[in-house]
């Protein structure tokens, strides 16, 4: 405390408790909010969200103590936390062709600098409230969208016939008889035979159907599908 205090710095038993209380809690939520990042496969997991509360928890704590003993607008360092975790979620998000992930993850990652920020700053029931909050959104949402198809997932179906032109009229017919649209078109020859591949954006009950659509269908002699994960 002494060492600290000729720099400058106050620092008191109470205040050392309290940043300490501060990160420690930081750590913790943003920890749990990345456990169920982890638990779904997802690039950003659990080492990465708890670093970002806890870095945000203290950058709030450090532009107070910069500001208090400098001089200056002590919300000036925190103010720029939100743009750099606005650079960091945006490289969790991939783009392609037909769809976009990574979205909720990017949303949790922002989440998490924000609980950071409420802890480093004292808040520390709202901090938890946060969290809970984000808890409930990922793990009983996240089931409601899955029990009920509602998200919208990627999958790849592989349909095969005899000839090429009555296979891409069968399927541009079923689909769009169930509104759906294929992306990522891929044509390969096998012989005497041939086989299309297609990609399509929909809910887990809409793909069914398409399935169901495509194998009753007397053209194709065959239909695969899978799901990108």
């Amino acid at each position: 405390m002494d060492f600290l205090t000729s720099f400058g710095v106050p620092m008191g038993m109470e205040q050392v408790g309290r940043y300490v209380v501060s990160l420690v809690l930081a750590a913790f939520l943003g920890g749990m909010i990345g456990v169920e990042r982890e638990l779904r496969r997802k690039a950003a997991g659990l080492r990465t969200h708890m670093f970002i509360c806890l870095g945000a928890a203290f950058f709030t704590i450090l532009s107070g103590l910069l500001a208090g003993t400098l001089g200056g607008d002590h919300t000036r360092i925190a103010a720029q936390i939100i743009p750099g975790i606005g650079f960091i979620g945006a490289g969790t998000i991939l783009h392609s062709r037909a769809s976009v992930t990574g979205l909720t993850t990017a949303a949790t990652i922002f989440i998490s600098a924000s609980i950071g920020m409420a802890s480093g700053g004292g808040f520390y029931v709202l901090a938890l409230l946060v969290t809970l909050i984000a808890l409930f959104g990922l793990f009983l949402l996240g089931w409601v969208e899955g029990h009920f198809g509602l998200k919208p997932v990627l999958a790849t179906y592989d349909v095969f016939g005899a000839s090429l032109d009555p296979m891409l009229v069968a399927v541009n017919r079923i689909l769009k008889a169930e509104q759906q649209s294929m992306h990522s078109v891929n044509v390969v020859s096998l012989g005497d035979s041939c086989r299309l591949q297609f990609s399509v954006v929909a809910g887990s009950n809409e793909h069914r159907q398409l399935l169901v659509a495509l194998r009753t269908d007397i053209t194709f002699a065959r239909v695969q599908s899978s799901e990108a994960r």
